[in-house]
């Protein structure tokens, strides 16, 4: 983290989509200025931004690898950090040692810098433990290599996301049920691509909740799902980690809460 941090990113002023480029849009039409017609890089101020690159590669000789890559840190609610650190917002990333800020690492943004700009910047440690940085690592492989689920499925699909994400947070058995699931994970056979489709659910579990009802609640989101078309499901399974196959595991796609798609 430091002061005056400034983050690049190109964009079309004449259709802005950003805050910052719908600023400097403004900013060129209360001037009188003509919009640019080409792409032009905007400046972002940001808190702080996280390192990316692994230290293997930060510590590499300059003349060979003279860049690394960062993500800025951007403030959340409190329950969306808690999100973000259970891995359920493949956008963003966990930063221990920012958390207490509600700073997190926002993974769409990505930023390549020379190492002599990095030289210069004020540095605070991102994690205090093996496990911090190994699940920040975690969050940052799942960006890019999570499955795209086929759209027929995303639509049959988007009742019980609604639902998920609307009763997450609720004070409610429902909701405590909810903040106790890891992942949810769904395995396709023979494959997604073929008709019909038969679909093993299973909603994986930290804990339990006082006075769970498992049953009750796994086959009520189920429900939710629409049985129609090429789909054919039996009823979820609600289990830990450990009482799933390793097969089973790498055999299924895991649901996230930011979208079901690409």
């Amino acid at each position: 983290m430091d002061v005056g941090l400034e983050f690049l990113h190109l964009a079309n002023l004449s259709l802005p989509l950003g805050a910052a480029s719908r600023q400097a849009a403004n900013a060129h039409a209360d001037g009188g200025e003509k919009i640019p017609a080409e792409a032009v890089a905007i400046c972002d101020e940001v808190r702080g931004v996280v390192m990316l690159s692994q230290t293997c590669d930060v510590i590499w000789s300059c003349r060979q690898r003279p860049f690394v890559e960062v993500a800025p840190l951007v403030e959340m609610l409190k329950r969306e950090v808690e999100h973000v650190r259970r891995l359920k917002r493949p956008a963003f990333a966990y930063v221990t040692g920012t958390a207490k800020e509600r700073l997190i690492a926002d993974l769409d943004r990505i930023m390549t810098v020379e190492k002599t700009v990095v030289a210069g910047w004020a540095r605070k440690p991102g994690w205090e433990s093996d496990e911090d940085l190994r699940n920040f690592a975690l969050a940052i492989s799942r960006k890019w290599s999570r499955f795209a689920f086929p759209e027929d499925f995303v639509s049959a699909a988007r009742a019980l996301q609604k639902r998920i994400v609307e009763k997450h947070d609720k004070q409610t058995r429902e909701g405590t049920h909810l903040r106790a699931l890891r992942e949810i994970r769904v395995r396709a056979a023979p494959s997604w691509n073929d008709d019909p489709v038969h679909l093993d659910w299973w909603f994986i579990k930290d804990d339990d909740p006082a006075d769970a009802d498992w049953a009750k609640y796994t086959k009520k989101w189920f429900d939710l799902f629409s049985q129609t078309g090429r789909f054919r499901s039996d009823l979820p399974i609600a289990c830990r980690l450990e009482d799933m196959t390793a097969r089973d595991y790498v055999e299924s796609d895991r649901l996230d809460l930011d979208r079901l798609s690409a």
